[in-house]
């Protein structure tokens, strides 16, 4: 073999070595307690986070509601992203801790659905997810948030936080079509019938809103286009946020899946590599898996 021939071989097994020793990046899902049915989202949840081949997903089920919450303490530095399934009581004051510097040292964090109804009263947590609902929430806790005349409008007024009609399929439409998460999307995709939030309120500082949704009069909405995939920077952590997603069902739909996807890989990375599926919806009828 000549020189060149051994240095090629020599690079290309290196190149091998590197490829082969990269580690799939690590995700916890945070469940056990919900007014949703958390058993049975949670493993949609993990097996489209596996199915990317980017990560390795454990769960952490906390004790059920009314049991002793104390010893609920996930090792949240061990992961590259955490996935919030949970509305229930509070954690330990030392799982919050541990939760917020995660966040604010650079972890990554997906809200999911109902997990913006949780811990009203715990102020870094609403910065977190930038807006919520349910739980107290009114204009002592923030803005609404919603798009109005081609902008954001942040709305101080009066009120309670958090609602929703009917179920039923509406239209996605991308404010942001440079983000990496929605880089690549439809400017106009349907999503399947599902509860689309409403009247979200909260801190909303360093809040990105990707895509919005009209909601209905007629569908007992207000008539904004409300926010349904929002960014939020809190520290050096990166938060995706999506409302969308009630149950099972509509974890099938491919908007969700896409989405969820490259929002979970972005808040790890800061970047997303997967390709928009050739089954993402166009602006008419919803896609289904």
């Amino acid at each position: 073999m000549s020189y060149r021939s051994l240095l090629a071989a020599i690079l290309l097994c290196t190149v091998a070595i590197g490829v082969s020793a990269a580690e799939p990046l690590k995700a916890v899902i945070l469940d056990g307690q919900n007014n949703h049915n958390w058993a049975g989202t949670t493993p949609h949840l993990k097996r489209l986070l596996e199915e990317t081949g980017l990560f390795t997903v454990d769960v952490a089920t906390s004790p059920p509601r009314g049991e002793d919450m104390s010893g609920y303490k996930p090792e949240f530095s061990n992961y590259d992203l955490v996935v919030l399934n949970y509305h229930g009581v509070a954690w330990p004051e030392e799982t919050n801790q541990a939760f917020v510097k995660y966040v604010a040292d650079g972890g990554g964090v997906i809200v999911y659905h109902a997990a913006d109804n949780a811990f009203s009263h715990w102020k870094e947590y609403d910065e977190i997810i930038g807006i919520g609902g349910w739980g107290g929430r009114d204009e002592t806790h923030g803005p609404y948030v919603y798009w109005k005349d081609g902008k954001i409008v942040r709305d101080m007024k009066p009120g309670s936080g958090g609602t929703h009609g009917p179920q039923h399929a509406f239209q996605i439409i991308v404010r942001e079509p440079d983000h990496p998460i929605t880089k690549g999307l439809p400017e106009k995709f349907m999503h399947t019938k599902d509860e689309l939030y409403i009247k979200l309120r909260g801190p909303a500082k360093n809040l990105t809103v990707l895509a919005t949704a009209y909601a209905d009069p007629a569908k007992k909405g207000t008539g904004y286009h409300e926010p349904v995939l929002m960014t939020i920077r809190y520290g050096k952590g990166r938060v995706f946020h999506t409302t969308i997603g009630h149950g099972g069902g509509q974890c099938r739909s491919v908007s969700f899946i896409a989405t969820y996807q490259r929002g979970a890989e972005w808040a790890a990375t800061g970047k997303v590599t997967q390709k928009v599926p050739d089954d993402f919806p166009g602006p008419d009828e919803p896609s289904m898996r």
